[in-house]
């Protein structure tokens, strides 16, 4: 992502965040799961079942597969709350929600399985998902293939855009190195989740505090979020970066409140796709058709109010609308 992003690349996100092992209540265990997925991780958004939902609205729109299925398969990071994270073995949040919205209209299932973020989209040319729905920015190298260094890594995907969000700076509670911006964290040490768009947000940030002679600026990346909350809360870091609804989230949960603080850098808003096989363009339109309808009746504004994310809200549809 840019000087500044968006988590799970760039709007100057990738990915990122979970309460995880900080989080107050066992409710909200974000134990983050392997590449391998069984039924104890998976979970599957409420909507119309199976053989009922050929009188979905949306349904005729899908590829004949998904029809005969009754199921679309997503991948997620499922420790990103207040986006997608475990209740229990239940994965709940905002996507899910917007998934059971789109169900609806689709006439089919959304079955999420947890996976680690940076091998989500390689499930996608295997069949083993049918998208990915995990707060991932969508970005034009993700739509090429590309990693951060511009190297061809695997096919290109197509995003549906259905959400916005810029970096929030999660600190800890009382502030006390004063972090208002990305500027702000020159000359001190930060801590990232591996593999997201923030974690080269931040390397593009240290690249410019060394060009404007404000010090070096020392990354720590982490497998998880999680983990890197921990290194914030036990001073080893001044700061997590995060998606702003996801900062906010934490620093209202973490510890009763008391653990953390979030600063929101609004001024980098970037989209969250759905991503889906450049090949699978049926599919592709269906979910815009989907979200365009969710959207109409209202059950798109209601998901995202019940977890306190409408700041993020996209008034229509759209595809690789990301930079």
């Amino acid at each position: 992502m840019t000087a500044s992003t968006t988590r799970r690349t760039t709007t100057a996100r990738s990915k990122i965040a979970a309460v995880g092992a900080i989080a107050v209540t066992s409710a909200l265990l974000l134990t983050g799961c392997g590449d391998q997925t069984d039924s104890a991780n998976s979970n599957t958004a409420a909507s119309p079942e199976a053989g009922k939902s050929s009188t979905a609205p949306l349904f005729d729109k899908l590829p004949k597969k998904i029809q005969d299925a009754g199921v679309i398969k997503v991948g997620t990071d499922a420790t990103y709350a207040p986006m997608e994270f475990k209740q229990g073995e239940q994965i709940v949040g905002v996507d899910p929600d917007i998934a059971a919205a789109l169900g609806a209209q689709l006439g089919v299932k959304f079955q999420f399985t947890s996976g680690t973020f940076d091998t989500l989209l390689g499930s996608l040319p295997t069949g083993r998902t049918d998208l990915v729905m995990s707060s991932m920015t969508d970005t034009k190298a993700r739509q090429e293939g590309l990693d951060d260094q511009g190297k061809k890594t695997g096919n290109g995907v197509d995003f549906v855009d259905y959400f916005s969000a810029s970096t929030g700076i999660l600190v800890k509670k009382g502030n006390p190195q004063n972090i208002q911006s990305l500027d702000d964290l020159c000359g001190k040490k930060i801590a990232v989740q591996r593999g997201t768009t923030y974690e080269q947000a931040a390397k593009d940030q240290a690249a410019k505090c060394k060009a404007d002679g404000k010090g070096n600026l020392a990354i720590e990346s982490f497998a998880t979020d999680a983990e890197a909350q921990t290194r914030v809360k036990a001073g080893g870091a001044v700061a997590d970066l995060n998606d702003s609804p996801v900062a906010a989230y934490i620093a209202k949960t973490a510890g009763g409140g008391n653990d953390f603080e979030a600063v929101a850098n609004k001024s980098d808003a970037g989209l969250f796709g759905i991503a889906i096989d450049k090949k699978n363009t049926q599919l592709r339109d269906a979910l815009v058709a989907a979200l365009d309808a969710t959207i109409a009746d209202g059950t798109y504004k209601a998901a995202l109010d019940k977890w306190g994310a409408a700041d993020g809200a996209v008034t229509k549809a759209s595809v690789n609308a990301g930079s």
